[in-house]
C-alpha cells in the first residue's frame, strides 16, 4: 500500500502562484509514477500532469502547458506542481495519485491505484 498526503492549497488572486505537494510513504517502490488531477464543481477530475518516476519525464494537460510545473524529490518521496498565472478556472479540488500500470492514457483515473485526499485551491478574480 501507499500513502498520498497532498498540502499546500489555498487562496490565490488571478495571477498569482501556488505550489502543491504530495508527499508518498509505505511500498513507494511499487508506483511508477505520479499525478495531480483536478475537479471543479459540477466537473469531472481531469489529469493536470503526471511524472514517470524512473525518468523523470513529464506531461501537462494542454489547458496548463506553460503555467504549471510538475516535479519531484526523490529524496523526500515528494511530488510537486508549481502553479504560475493562476486562473479563476484552475480551482478545484486537486489530488495526487499513483499508479503501475501503462495500459491506458495517463489522464484515465482507473490507471491509478493510489490516491490523497485533495487540497482545495480556489481562485478569485
Amino acid at each position: 500500500q501507499v500513502q498520498l498526503v497532498e498540502s499546500g492549497g489555498g487562496s490565490v488572486q488571478a495571477g498569482g502562484s501556488l505550489r502543491l505537494s504530495c508527499a508518498a510513504s509505505g511500498n513507494t517502490n511499487s508506483i511508477n509514477y505520479m499525478a495531480w488531477f483536478r475537479q471543479a464543481p459540477g466537473k469531472e477530475r481531469e489529469g493536470v500532469a503526471v511524472i514517470y518516476l524512473s525518468s523523470d519525464g513529464t506531461l501537462h494537460a494542454d489547458s496548463v502547458k506553460g503555467r504549471f510545473t510538475i516535479s519531484r524529490d526523490n529524496s523526500k518521496n515528494t511530488i510537486y506542481l508549481q502553479m504560475n498565472s493562476l486562473k479563476p478556472e484552475d480551482a478545484a479540488l486537486y489530488y495526487c495519485a499513483g499508479g503501475f500500470r501503462y495500459d491506458r492514457s495517463w489522464t484515465d483515473e482507473s490507471r491509478y491505484a493510489y490516491w490523497g485526499q485533495g487540497t482545495q485551491v480556489t481562485v478569485s478574480s
